[in-house]
């Protein structure tokens, strides 16, 4: 198990050797990590990848790779005191039931909302990737009461703000948050984010929390900049386009950190730039340098 900046956690059955795969995926992955009595299709062949971000108040932002397995959190796992609720998006179709109650087929990109401290079972029947967020009991339920009453929730990938938060976790992951303040702001919006979203789907009666919202837009424009720095079509209306709100509310996010979007888009060219030039030294031109970091005249 390995860390960056001592934040995220990533874990293989790649690194244990095969004769001992089984036991680490029952007693590690399955009780430490998932709290639940895995069950592999293939025994011979598992392979579990994991990694989790663990963020103030008891936030937890997960990813993992799983071959075709079954899982039980069993009456007797119970016991561990698990309480989370867990928002969970997987690339493939699956099944789950909790309480006793007759399976329910998820559709891949749906989300699934399951109650860690209530019986519930898992049914992967081909490999797939879960991302997964851990929400602390007491948090969200002060702020979306009527979860109380949801053992398991399917909600729409579609579902109002649900890109919003899944897009916010993706950036969180891509931009880990380096200091304190930092993780506790993230934590903060994920949480308000997630009550936006789940109030929408239960009437939990949350507020919508408009400051959060902008934080989440402002760092998913920021990461689409990142993505296309070398592209020259790259402007203000196009980000504003793609996330369905107009230029000037994109540019005001931009305000509140103290700059603008053209000075930010310079300044990552330049940061590029340095790297390319560092990369390829003498093996391209500067205006070569400059043109492949999105800068498409003489004056820049």
């Amino acid at each position: 198990m390995t860390g960056d900046h001592e934040l995220v956690q990533r874990l293989t059955t790649e690194d244990i050797p095969r004769r001992e795969r089984l036991e680490f995926v029952h007693d590690f992955i399955g009780r430490h990590i998932g709290g639940m009595d895995f069950n592999p299709h293939d025994p011979e062949n598992v392979r579990i990848d994991l990694e989790a971000m663990q963020l103030p108040r008891d936030l937890k932002v997960g990813r993992g790779r799983f071959s075709p397995i079954d899982g039980a959190r069993t009456q007797a796992l119970l016991q561990d005191g698990r309480s989370h609720y867990l928002l969970t998006i997987h690339s493939e179709d699956y099944e789950v039931s909790a309480v006793g109650k007759a399976p329910i087929k998820v559709a891949a990109g749906d989300v699934t909302l399951m109650d860690e401290s209530v019986c519930y079972q898992i049914w992967y029947g081909r490999t797939m990737t879960v991302d997964a967020v851990a929400l602390d009991r007491t948090l969200i339920t002060r702020l979306v009461p009527r979860l109380g009453n949801e053992a398991v929730c399917i909600l729409p990938g579609a579902a109002p703000h649900m890109r919003l938060l899944t897009s916010y976790v993706d950036a969180v992951r891509t931009w880990l948050p380096s200091s304190g303040k930092a993780r506790d702001l993230t934590s903060r919006h994920i949480y308000d984010l997630a009550a936006l979203v789940l109030d929408g789907a239960l009437n939990g009666g949350a507020e919508r929390n408009e400051r959060s919202i902008a934080a989440a837009r402002l760092k998913v424009a920021q990461r689409e900049i990142l993505e296309c720095l070398s592209d020259h079509r790259l402007h203000v209306d196009a980000v504003a386009r793609r996330q369905g709100v107009t230029a000037r509310y994109i540019q005001r996010l931009f305000e509140t950190e103290g700059t603008t979007f053209s000075d930010f888009v310079r300044d990552r060219r330049l940061d590029l730039a340095l790297r390319l030039l560092k990369d390829r030294g003498r093996a391209s031109t500067i205006t070569d340098i400059a043109y492949d970091a999105g800068f498409s005249d003489i004056s820049s």
